[in-house]
């Protein structure tokens, strides 16, 4: 498949993967994991408190990339991807962004509204890129008018905040008017879900909920329990804890002292990244975000383990439908 329509930072993976960001479990021990092994690591600028933690956080995983890199030269090594959330309710948007253009980060991920010009100026000004992830065409369109480098489609299934349309629709509408890099996210933990996303026209593989179940992620070990205990019939979707829509695991919204079955309907209006429904539990440190492919995870892995196996079934499902 040839990726000549890309920027040079996607160009040389190991796999065509872009590991999400995910709140609270995303650290500088998963992203530099996840680069390690050839893939684009990320997570969110916010897992970085204080702000001043930031800098630290870059400047350590930088270091160690580029020292794994001296002592490994012929290894190919992911680029890292901070995640910033366009919102008015982030007040350290600013801030985030100017450590990031300080860092030259390579990519940029741009969440819930497009990046006004000024950021997208300062990211384009080092070279740097902005992915912005959407879940409807009218976002998409937005986002490009915005002057965005590339789309990551969050489809149905997807953990934590999620769409409702299928991978098929999104993607062949986005793929009438858009030819530049695509990221389709939704319920992809095999190496075979890599492929078939490539096949709708997809040019990466979005992916989140495999890398909880990780020993270098940063969530309690009964949440990485829970990942590989769940099915996708224990995945709830609700905007009730943050404003907009996402899917949760069933336990942890019972252990909350919620009924799954029966959660009221927040304020849209409102972005509270918090509790919901007179519960004290938060999103994401109680609630427990995750994607409709929890059923298809069956262990705790590393994650060399887990691109081990990516690997291994991309390349299996490539030889069976001879690409």
């Amino acid at each position: 498949m040839s990726n000549s329509h890309l920027p040079a930072v996607l160009q040389n993976l190991s796999l065509p993967v872009i590991a999400s960001p995910m709140f609270i479990a995303s650290g500088p021990a998963l992203v530099k994991a996840q680069c390690k092994a050839g893939i684009v690591g990320s997570f969110p600028a916010l897992n970085a408190r204080p702000a001043e933690l930031l800098d630290t956080w870059l400047t350590e995983i930088q270091a160690e990339l580029e020292e794994f890199r001296q002592a490994n030269p012929g290894a190919k090594v992911g680029p890292i991807a901070v995640n910033q959330i366009v919102h008015q309710s982030n007040d350290r948007l600013a801030h985030d962004v100017e450590v990031c253009v300080k860092h030259r980060i390579p990519i940029i991920i741009s969440s819930l509204r497009a990046p006004p010009k000024e950021m997208l100026d300062a990211i384009h000004s080092y070279g740097g890129i902005v992915l912005h992830d959407v879940i409807s065409i009218r976002h998409a369109q937005k986002a490009l008018e915005a002057g965005v480098d590339g789309l990551i489609l969050v489809a149905a299934g997807a953990g934590g905040h999620a769409g409702a349309l299928s991978p098929f629709a999104l993607v062949g509408e986005v793929r009438k008017f858009f030819k530049g890099p695509i990221a389709l996210s939704g319920s992809i933990a095999t190496g075979d879900a890599v492929l078939a996303a490539q096949a709708m026209g997809a040019d990466f593989a979005y992916i989140g909920s495999r890398w909880l179940a990780t020993k270098e992620s940063n969530v309690d070990e009964a949440y990485r329990q829970a990942i590989v205990e769940s099915t996708a019939a224990d995945v709830v979707y609700t905007n009730l804890f943050t404003g907009v829509h996402g899917n949760y695991l069933k336990k942890s919204i019972v252990a909350a002292g919620l009924d799954p079955d029966n959660l009221p309907q927040a304020d849209k209006t409102v972005m509270n990244f918090g509790s919901g429904g007179g519960s004290k539990a938060k999103a994401w440190r109680d609630i427990w975000g995750a994607g409709q492919g929890v059923g298809l995870m069956d262990a705790v892995l590393s994650v060399p383990e887990v691109m081990e196996k990516l690997k291994a079934e991309y390349a299996a499902a490539k030889l069976r439908v001879g690409v």
